[in-house]
């Protein structure tokens, strides 16, 4: 059956498409110039000669990213920041999300607790605190000044909150006339039924891991422990220096195929491409997760 259009209708897809095209375009060009500009030789990209397509194609970028030690030390702290820093977050989100779910007749100290989410949510020590927060308690220049600071997301616990009060009541009475308890109940019930708004939060923390490069530089003295954004905003204000005390490159016609430009280019897309391949695998339980986690307050 053949769906009926109105004009009014019509204009509005056309408008739709056009829109959503145009916001396309304009998130693939600086990725599609960043790839041109990471496989394009130095002479075309010093003179800035490079759009959209490589010129005077060469991997020699990439060959110095390889060789590199400190990128994949920074990708080394980048991954065991993932490795803590996503489960532990994942871990406290659930466990203070599923108690805040509960109505005030089963746990009358919720608002407390909520004003308390919502009072650190708006607002915060400050930098000046948290570092010397940070230094007393000895965190200094480890992994863990990464990941306990950012361990809890007042915004990913509201939404899992939500999502958990949009499970029927019916489900927890059953259990708990079967003899089962609140873990058992969060643990074989809930979770289960939760896993769009789990991808999400797990997103969200992963990205939020991934892409955060401020707390690397304030928590670390030593470069070794750089994690990976942290070490490229380096590289992106020292690259051609950075290039000329490398040890890496075997001769002066290596060195003449590399640049700045390129260098940068090719480590951040190397940075992106785990983003690249997890986002789309993720995205179907994205929608769902933040629509579902948002509809109840």
């Amino acid at each position: 059956m053949r769906e009926y259009r109105s004009k009014g209708r019509t204009l509005f897809h056309i408008f739709n498409y056009t829109f959503i095209s145009i916001l396309l375009f304009t998130c693939l060009v600086p990725l599609i110039h960043i790839l041109a500009l990471s496989f394009s030789s130095a002479s075309y990209t010093d003179s800035n000669l490079v759009t959209f397509f490589p010129k005077g194609f060469t991997l020699a970028a990439y060959q110095f990213v390889m060789e590199n030690q400190m990128f994949w030390q920074s990708f080394g702290v980048t991954i065991e920041r993932l490795a803590f820093g996503v489960p532990i977050s994942l871990a406290l989100t659930v466990l203070a999300a599923y108690p805040l779910s509960k109505e005030e007749k089963y746990f009358p100290q919720r608002k407390i607790y909520m004003w308390l989410f919502l009072f650190v949510m708006i607002f915060n020590a400050g930098l000046v605190p948290t570092y010397l927060l940070i230094k007393d308690l000895g965190m200094m220049d480890t992994i863990w000044a990464l990941v306990l600071p950012t361990g809890v997301n007042v915004f990913n616990v509201v939404l899992m909150m939500n999502f958990f009060r949009g499970i029927p009541h019916e489900i927890e009475e059953s259990a708990l006339v079967d003899g089962a308890r609140q873990p058992v109940i969060l643990w074989k019930l809930y979770l289960p039924l939760a896993k769009p708004s789990i991808a999400t939060i797990t997103l969200f923390t992963f990205m939020n891991h991934w892409n955060s490069w401020m707390d690397g530089r304030i928590y670390m003295n030593s470069t070794s422990n750089y994690p990976l954004q942290t070490y490229l905003q380096n590289v992106l204000q020292s690259s051609d220096q950075v290039l000329l005390n490398s040890n890496n490159l075997q001769s002066i016609l290596d060195r003449m195929a590399v640049s700045g430009q390129n260098l940068r280019a090719a480590q951040l897309f190397i940075s992106m491409l785990p983003l690249l391949l997890i986002y789309p695998f993720l995205q179907k339980y994205f929608t769902a997760g933040l629509v579902m986690g948002s509809v109840k307050g």
